[in-house]
């Protein structure tokens, strides 16, 4: 199961109903979170999610409403006790861009630990997730994300008696690869069947419309995508400053051949989100607004 919930979801500058855009993923008991505006730690406590529990956190790239509130997260962090070290990753520069914004946090009791992508396609395994990083086309270098959780196929009792696999371990085949018991090596592959579908998300804002969009949100459970307009007229302001509309969502979800699409990051000059959904609803219908602080458990499906 993924725990999806997005504690904000506006664009630029939070608003006083509307905190900035960010997205919280949870896997038994592991939390990411994408992106970090000004005031994130307040809206993860709004959604009823702890800023104590963060285990990596994933920027999509270094404008100030999508990195400015991590100074205010990491001292929270260290006022609530946190000592293991943090896994952030993002873009060339993060570290650089980081270490800046300790200025005004620069004493914490936990450490440090940076990923940054030098390639337009990056791939990280955390807690049994695999996660893909993919550059997008923004006024800077950017990237969104898909995160996948793989699932393995069926346990197969008769060919683990056939295999004359000891009971003791069968259920440990079912999470490890490999068991070593009594001196011999038992492997998953003796025991499971073909690979069955998985969950997936994908997350992506602040870009253009670009081919790797509908590339890494194929068959996605969940696709996020910006919806900065949803006003037609503001298709020159979506070219000039390199962001999305309502409608060009829809079209990549429906490429993609998405689950749902979940809208966000909109523009402060649209205060209600809901009013220009029918030009992504039209495209594709199982489209949403999402509120601040809505959640989802994606769960397996049945299909081999």
């Amino acid at each position: 199961m993924l725990d999806v919930v997005l504690p904000g979801t506006g664009g630029t500058m939070p608003m006083k109903h509307r905190w900035l855009t960010c997205c919280l993923v949870r896997n038994e008991g592991q939390n990411i979170l994408i992106d970090c505006g000004e005031g994130t730690q307040i809206a993860l406590k709004c959604a009823g999610r702890s800023v104590q529990k963060l285990d990596l956190l994933c920027f999509t790239h270094y404008h100030a409403d999508h990195i400015s509130g991590l100074p205010g997260l990491l001292l929270s962090m260290g006022l609530e006790g946190r000592t293991e070290p943090l896994t952030l990753c993002g873009p060339v520069g993060l570290q650089r861009t980081v270490e800046g914004l300790r200025v005004i946090a620069p004493e914490l009791p936990f450490a440090l630990k940076f990923i940054e992508f030098h390639e337009k396609v990056q791939q990280l395994h955390f807690a049994g997730l695999e996660i893909t990083a993919f550059s997008v086309h923004h006024t800077m270098p950017c990237y969104g994300y898909r995160i996948h959780l793989p699932r393995v196929g069926k346990f197969d009792a008769e060919r683990a008696k056939a295999a004359q696999i000891p009971m003791r371990v069968w259920g440990m085949l079912q999470k490890q690869e490999m068991v070593e018991y009594e001196g011999k090596c038992y492997y998953q592959s003796q025991v499971l069947g073909p690979s069955r579908k998985g969950i997936s998300m994908t997350y992506c804002t602040d870009t253009r419309p670009v081919p790797a969009i509908a590339e890494y949100a194929k068959d996605a459970d969940l696709l996020i995508l910006e919806g900065m307009y949803g006003d037609p007229e503001k298709m020159e302001k979506a070219l000039e400053t390199r962001h999305m509309m309502y409608a060009e969502a829809a079209e990549i979800a429906k490429k993609a051949n998405a689950g749902r699409l979940w809208l966000t990051h909109y523009s402060p000059s649209m205060p209600d989100p809901n009013g220009f959904l029918h030009y992504a609803k039209d495209i594709f219908p199982d489209t949403i607004c999402p509120r601040d602080g809505q959640s989802i458990d994606l769960q397996y499906t049945d299909e081999s």
